[in-house]
């Protein structure tokens, strides 16, 4: 198994000790007291952040707060019931990236995969190791390493499609993945699930960089109202992490809910985001 690494996954295992660090009560940490907890000088440690996300520590600390989802919910919700009534078509531009996509039909679901080749490998991401799999219309599956693992990450993903053939091949998605994280290009995503999982993910697609929902939004903009627990469900199993925005859903109190790659992960994008609409 080969896996790449590079600066940004570098860049991502310092936002992860710095998470650890604000969690712990350093949130009020100037930028030299963070950056000797860091084992860091200053300079270099802001040269990080800035290379990573585009703005100052002190900046990003204030995205990576708890307080900052309720804010969030507060003067950046979003109302999907608007957004459903004008429609998502097959292709065209969603938000800040390029995306076409194609659903598998509810019978192809069901076959688990079966006769459906699937190519995967492991790439460098803003967010640490990235596992990458995808079909011949576009990326299926896309999950993250840095708190799960490499080899749980693997298990999980396979087990969505017990019956596929599965063939290591990163440089067939790899035009693919450049698009999905350097924001250029088209990506083309092949999303494989269940007819309520499809509506679901569909409702995620439409929720802007920068802003966020609540679980119940989602269920009343696919016309499911009582559904949200099999809505909450569905994001869960959601098997293109990122690309379909399953971080951008919280609980209506402004919790942050579960993630099914690690909180610090869902955190990590939501400040990523954050800071970069507003940088």
């Amino acid at each position: 198994m080969n896996i790449q690494t590079n600066e940004q996954s570098y860049h991502y295992g310092v936002m992860r000790r710095a998470i650890e660090l604000i969690d712990e009560g350093g949130e009020n940490l100037s930028l030299e007291e963070l950056a000797k907890k860091m084992d860091m000088s200053p300079a270099h440690f802001q040269r990080l952040f800035s290379a990573w996300v585009g703005v100052s520590p002190k900046r990003y600390q204030q995205y990576l707060r708890l307080g900052h989802a309720k804010a969030l919910l507060h003067d950046n919700f979003t109302t999907l019931g608007a957004s459903h009534a004008i429609g998502l078509s097959g292709s065209g531009r969603l938000h800040d990236l390029f995306l076409r996509w194609e659903a598998m039909s509810p019978g192809e679901y069901a076959r688990k995969g079966n006769d459906l080749q699937i190519f995967w490998g492991w790439f460098d991401s803003p967010f640490g190791q990235a596992l990458a799999m995808g079909t011949a219309k576009g990326i299926c599956g896309l999950g993250f390493a840095a708190e799960t693992g490499v080899e749980a990450t693997m298990a999980d993903m396979q087990s969505r499609w017990p019956k596929a053939t599965f063939i290591e091949d990163p440089a067939m998605l790899a035009p693919l993945v450049s698009a999905a994280f350097d924001r250029r290009g088209e990506t083309a995503l092949h999303m494989i699930g269940a007819p309520l999982q499809i509506k679901v993910w569909e409702a995620l697609l439409r929720i802007p960089s920068g802003q966020v929902t609540t679980y119940s939004e989602i269920a009343q903009s696919i016309g499911e109202p009582r559904a949200q627990r099999a809505v909450g469900t569905a994001v869960g199993r959601n098997p293109v992490s990122w690309l379909i925005p399953c971080h951008r859903a919280l609980r209506k109190s402004g919790a942050l809910g579960g993630y099914h790659w690690g909180l610090p992960v869902k955190r990590a994008m939501l400040a990523y985001e954050a800071a970069r609409s507003e940088a």
